[in-house]
């Protein structure tokens, strides 16, 4: 049975009577691996904060991705929380680093996904005109060598949308993605897939907006790029 992580290692960056928002460490899996280890489930007893129920994650974030995570502290609030995404209510904004510069500045990818699989690869997500709408807006933020910091902000939600948008809409994949970036040699020393859900905001009815932000991480700031 596994032992629960220190509670200090995910610090919180927004907390009320019915919502946390966590900064989760990179390379901590949401929910837990098949083959066993430690996922973020692990912390849930140490995030009740004095509360009697345990927290719940309403939605996940890829293992390799750092950043804004939002828990609900209730069954009520699970289910507001839920329905706020599917009305696109929450609004996100990520940091990601690829490997080269774009030819904009800035613009949006409007690229529908679809997934395939195979025995030999696994599954992957592409492009596909009959899949699931998915729009990206980018901006460049900062150029440091041969890589490039870029904010987006997704309208949709889809399942590596960002991963796909950087590879297939911008023809830059982001550095150290193991499944789309590779093919391109884009691993530029990236010990993970450098993306971070910087920021998270969440619209509420009869109550204050939900708004959190989560610091550049250090592997992004050892890259020599900074907030500002």
């Amino acid at each position: 049975m596994n032992t629960a992580p220190i509670i200090a290692r995910i610090p919180i960056v927004y907390e009320d009577g019915e919502a946390l928002v966590i900064d989760k460490p990179a390379g901590l899996p949401v929910d837990p691996p098949r083959n066993g280890g430690t996922c973020l489930e692990d912390y849930f007893e140490g995030l009740k904060l004095g509360f009697k129920r345990r927290p719940i994650a309403v939605h996940r974030l890829d293992t390799d991705t750092s950043g804004c995570l939002l828990l609900a502290r209730n069954p009520k609030a699970v289910k507001r929380f839920a329905q706020a995404f599917q009305d696109r209510l929450v609004g996100k904004v990520y940091l990601g680093i690829i490997g080269g510069l774009p030819a904009q500045r800035e613009g949006t990818i409007d690229l529908p996904l679809g997934k395939i699989s195979s025995a030999e690869k696994g599954w992957r997500m592409v492009h596909d005109p009959d899949g699931k709408p998915s729009v990206t807006h980018w901006k460049v933020l900062q150029t440091v060598g041969e890589n490039t910091l870029v904010e987006f902000r997704p309208e949709t939600g889809r399942t590596h949308q960002i991963r796909v948008h950087a590879e297939t809409g911008l023809g830059l994949p982001l550095i150290g993605d193991p499944v789309y970036g590779p093919v391109h040699g884009q691993s530029k020393g990236a010990k993970r897939t450098m993306l971070h859900a910087s920021a998270i905001t969440i619209q509420r009815e009869n109550k204050p907006q939900i708004s959190a932000t989560a610091p550049m991480p250090d592997d992004f700031t050892a890259l020599g790029f900074g907030d500002g």
